[in-house]
């Protein structure tokens, strides 16, 4: 019997962490590398709550600083699964920096993480597929596809002429820069 589908609804999870002292840099921001970290814990936790299963960190891409996050802020890191391939899941984490006098948010950060599912004997094991459950996450899975194609070039593990639409969808990535 094959896998029922998920939901990203499934794999949504949310994070907060307060900046403190020893995670800014000498401008008073978070260091980059303490945001990156806290956004693969958050990525992971979607990941093995889709796979139900250990799962591994197997690429970061298109990470976008839209905002320093200062400290004594409050960062929220929201992630879920937009696709599932065979052992492999692109996860969203989208990241607010929450000023605590104010109550106000802003957009900060914004990645896509790809993760492995792990089985016992540490190989990589089937995940089930991801039902999108509206237009929105229909055009997050068709999105995927296209990323994972291009991620899959980039390593030069996709020839050029297998990508259907590879210019359209360069054109996407230079109009979104």
């Amino acid at each position: 019997m094959a896998d029922p589908g998920k939901t990203r609804a499934d794999s949504h999870t949310i994070m907060s962490e307060l900046v403190l002292p020893n995670d800014t840099n000498g401008l008073g921001n978070l260091m980059g590398g303490r945001l990156l970290h806290w956004m693969d814990v958050c990525a992971a936790i979607s990941a093995q709550r889709h796979a139900g299963t250990v799962c591994v960190t197997a690429s970061v891409d298109t990470v976008e600083f839209h905002s320093p996050i200062l400290q004594s802020e409050i960062v929220i890191l929201t992630s879920w699964v937009n696709r599932a391939f065979r052992t492999s899941m692109e996860i969203e984490i989208q990241v607010e920096a929450e000023n605590p006098r104010t109550g106000t948010c802003r957009i900060a950060n914004k990645a896509f993480y790809t993760f492995v599912a792990m089985g016992a004997d540490g190989k990589p094991t089937p995940v089930p597929p991801i039902e999108p459950a509206s237009e929105e996450e229909q055009a997050a899975w068709d999105e995927a596809g296209r990323r994972r194609q291009f991620r899959l070039l980039n390593a030069g593990r996709l020839d050029a002429s297998d990508i259907e639409n590879l210019q359209e969808y360069l054109g996407t990535i230079k109009g979104s820069s």
